[in-house]
């Protein structure tokens, strides 16, 4: 079992990551151990921190900005785990604000697992259709 300390000291290093995102400061990779997992949807599983720099690159040229409303945010912590539950908003570079509030709701969760004080796994689940877009999965799933 983890010490509380331990776990206390783990949450605001994902506190940390979060703050520093939405800040664009590019530090939040010393978080990170150089073999971390990383997995993101329509991005796929990749491995390493060059891995969450190309990821990082990828959508620094579609997002302009992106905040995290971390006093909201719900965690689950346990053994080496933890979980965020959240919102988030942003604007793309061509001025779209987002969430929509009626299909995109800017909803995430995010899972790290850490070793040691490093996260060495970090899986986002979140509808990578920030500005709701994609017309023909939302025929599908809200006709």
């Amino acid at each position: 079992m983890k010490t509380e300390h331990q776990q206390n000291h783990r949450k605001e290093s994902v506190i940390s990551y979060f703050k520093k995102v939405d800040k664009g400061d590019l530090t939040y990779y010393d978080l990170f151990t150089e073999d971390v997992q990383f997995f993101f949807p329509k991005f796929g599983l990749a491995c390493g921190k060059n891995a969450i720099k190309r990821f990082g690159k990828n959508i620094g040229r579609f997002l302009k900005s992106i905040q995290h409303d971390i006093e909201n945010f719900h965690y689950i912590i346990s053994g080496d785990s933890v979980v965020v539950e959240g919102k988030e908003n942003g604007v793309t570079h061509d001025d779209k604000a987002w969430p929509d509030g009626n299909i995109s709701q800017g909803l995430f969760c995010s899972v790290f697992e850490f070793e040691g004080d490093l996260i060495k796994r970090m899986h986002i689940y979140v509808d990578p259709d920030f500005t709701s877009e994609d017309q023909d999965r939302i025929q599908i799933y809200n006709p």
